[in-house]
């Protein structure tokens, strides 16, 4: 067994999921580039990428670190590879690792949100705003990227109607400002509140000197 100090394992890589849309002919002239320096950035900030394992925008950050040589992991909605090419008629390529959920879009879009650090949205649909919604839910630090599209602008109207005061959501326009400043929200996070764990009251913090591996 390791001791894990500080409630750390030297090993263990930041997991950073990007959200946005599979359609993507609303998005603007600039998302295609936006979206692949974006997942060069993560690669850079020594994170994975974590998608939705979908075509369009997500698709564009999974080949954007894969020229950064990074790790990328997909979270397919269906139970079978078959099933995610044929029924979902979604793509295998730039993923190092596909997780076939079998849990259609909701479903999928609930555990690749919880199985990262932290989301950053980009260009997107009702798809990506139920990512955000689980997100923002549950209190995890989200990027919002600004760009040709409208979809930053529906998730500033859903934050003020919201009643709900929350300083984890960061908006910016250069996808490597966006990403420095998300690594730099977690891992504050992560210091200052050591290892977080889940129960049925919501969410508690262990104590890091007794975490025992």
């Amino acid at each position: 067994m390791e001791k894990y100090k500080n409630g750390k394992h030297p090993n263990n890589k930041l997991k950073i999921c990007v959200s946005g849309a599979a359609e993507t002919g609303h998005c603007g002239l600039d998302a295609f580039e936006k979206g692949k320096a974006l997942g060069r950035e993560i690669v850079r900030h020594n994170a994975i990428l974590i998608t939705g394992a979908t075509t369009g925008f997500p698709f564009w950050v999974a080949t954007g670190a894969k020229e950064e040589n990074g790790i990328s992991i997909g979270f397919s909605p269906a139970s079978t590879e078959e099933e995610h090419l044929e029924f979902y008629r979604l793509p295998l390529e730039h993923m190092d690792v596909i997780i076939y959920t079998g849990f259609g879009y909701s479903g999928r879009n609930l555990i690749l949100t919880r199985s990262s650090d932290a989301v950053i949205i980009g260009c997107g649909r009702i798809g990506t705003i139920n990512e955000f919604t689980v997100a923002f839910e549950d209190g995890k630090p989200i990027g919002i990227l600004e760009g040709d599209w409208e979809t930053d602008e529906v998730i500033n109207h859903i934050i003020k109607a919201s009643n709900r005061i929350n300083d984890k959501v960061i908006f910016d326009s250069d996808p490597k400002a966006l990403v420095e400043r998300v690594v730099e929200k977690v891992m504050i996070e992560k210091a200052s509140r050591g290892r977080v764990y889940r129960n049925g009251d919501g969410i508690g913090v262990a104590d890091p000197d007794n975490l025992i591996k």
